[in-house]
């Protein structure tokens, strides 16, 4: 789920709340009003301060039964009028837990009237909330903000109908970037090299093997089909149906991390950080002086690695090698010829197969350099590139993009997340591991994620870190 996406869900908690009190205000005032007073008479002596404070917890137990009742799930394309009947009944249920709780507790409450009135109102409010943020996104869809990148793949008329829809009706929120007859092989290897957030299938058959290659880039793009037997029959265990533009669509459910999984992953990860920059601060200042007595500048090492989306960063480390050694642009010449002298020593000393290297005894490491890695210290400035949201505190690790080149056609999927600076390979037993089996462990951590299990992995590093590791 984009950004622009998870802006919304996120808003339509405060909006509910904010229309929520309006509505509490409305019902006071309301009773308040000369119609009313003059009909029934006021028996209570309460403030709107007071009102106010009373209505606090009746608003929390609202949104969390809104909560509970999927109104704040991340659902792309919502039916208002299932959101609608959800807000009455939930509403309801708000409204006889609230009774339910001053008959129990023998709570003094004399006005009826604000309570039948505040639960009127509540729903009038907000549905009128809802509406509104639907209008503003419909708005910022016509102008062209937040569109979902998308592809076609069919050459039939729900293929043509869709175009035409998503042409005319920019209130969808789609935008068509690629069009193709059949999902292939082909077809795949140009679709992780555009910028697409949803693949849509028209084709009435696919073949085994094709589904599987769909699953398999369902977890780099949100992927919708249209209903069919073929589709439905192969892939139904992780589906389900919604209707897009009047036609049947069959959809991957998403992963724990969209939605409400990537929020409250990213605010675990921001406030994270930030405690522990603050923590290791003096470790932070100390190995800087060193680098700079022993070496000289730059203290910090930008290297260039892949992450969300297959988009290239640069990741931060206390710089562990001679400058001569060091390798990237930071260094302009002397850095590409550091690289090629580091392909030939991956050729000769490189302990690990696959894409990814590892150079035993490493002579272009510092006396320093090998404390720093010892204990993972020189990977500290990192988590300036999680507060950035270039990176995570848990996922998968980064790689550089000539390691990449070589992926496999499963390993993309890990660019479905931010990388890590540690991870269940990490903490499995990195240098021990082969590349198959730190990829293994990758997916499986996107698959079972956890913020528990984020909290886990975290606490479990450190121990890890102060057990004997070799040093490349």
């Amino acid at each position: 789920m984009k950004r622009f996406e998870l802006f919304f869900m996120v808003l339509q908690v405060p909006i509910d709340a904010v229309m929520l009190l309006c509505a509490a205000l409305s019902a006071y005032a309301l009773r308040l009003s000369e119609r009313v007073v003059v009909a029934r008479p006021v028996l209570f002596d309460f403030s709107l301060i007071q009102f106010l404070e009373y209505a606090f917890w009746p608003i929390v137990i609202w949104i969390v039964l809104f909560a509970f009742a999927g109104l704040y799930t991340p659902q792309v394309h919502r039916r208002f009028a299932k959101d609608m009947s959800r807000i009455v009944i939930t509403s309801l249920a708000a409204l006889s837990i609230i009774s339910m709780y001053l008959v129990f507790s023998q709570q003094i409450f004399d006005s009826r009237f604000l309570l039948a009135a505040g639960w009127i109102m509540g729903t009038i409010f907000i549905i009128l909330g809802r509406l509104w943020v639907l209008a503003v996104k419909a708005l910022a869809y016509r102008k062209g903000y937040g569109l979902k990148h998308v592809v076609i793949i069919g050459d039939n008329d729900v293929a043509k109908t869709l175009k035409k829809a998503f042409k005319e009706r920019k209130e969808l929120g789609y935008t068509v970037v690629g069009i193709f007859p059949h999902f292939t092989k082909e077809v795949q290897k140009k679709l992780e090299k555009l910028y697409i957030e949803q693949v849509i299938l028209t084709e009435s058959h696919v073949r085994e093997k094709e589904s599987l290659a769909l699953l398999r880039f369902a977890n780099q793009a949100h992927i919708r089909f249209t209903y069919s037997a073929d589709v439905f029959a192969t892939l139904s265990s992780n589906m389900s149906i919604h209707p897009l533009v009047g036609i049947p669509m069959v959809e991957l459910k998403p992963t724990r991390l969209d939605g409400w999984g990537k929020v409250t992953k990213r605010l675990f990860d921001t406030v994270l950080s930030v405690v522990v920059l603050v923590l290791v601060s003096p470790v932070l200042l100390l190995t800087s002086i060193v680098i700079l007595l022993e070496t000289g500048w730059p203290v910090i090492y930008k290297n260039e690695r892949v992450g969300l989306k297959r988009q290239t960063f640069f990741t931060y480390k206390f710089r562990s090698m001679y400058q001569v050694d060091s390798t990237g642009a930071q260094f302009g010449v002397s850095g590409a010829e550091a690289e090629e002298r580091e392909k030939e020593l991956i050729k000769k000393q490189s302990t690990k197969k696959g894409p990814i290297y590892k150079i035993a005894n490493d002579p272009r490491v510092t006396k320093f350099g090998h404390v720093i890695r010892r204990f993972s210290i020189d990977e500290l400035p990192q988590f300036i590139n999680v507060i950035k949201g270039e990176m995570s505190i848990v996922g998968p690790r980064p790689h550089q993009p000539r390691e990449v080149a070589h992926y496999e056609k499963d390993h993309p999927t890990v660019f479905s997340i931010r990388p890590g600076i540690t991870g269940l390979a990490q903490i499995s037993g990195r240098s021990d591991l082969s590349f198959e089996e730190e990829m293994q462990l990758d997916l499986l951590y996107i698959e079972r994620w956890s913020l528990w299990l984020d909290f886990i992995v975290f606490i479990k590093t450190p121990f890890i870190l102060f057990k004997r590791r070799d040093v490349v």
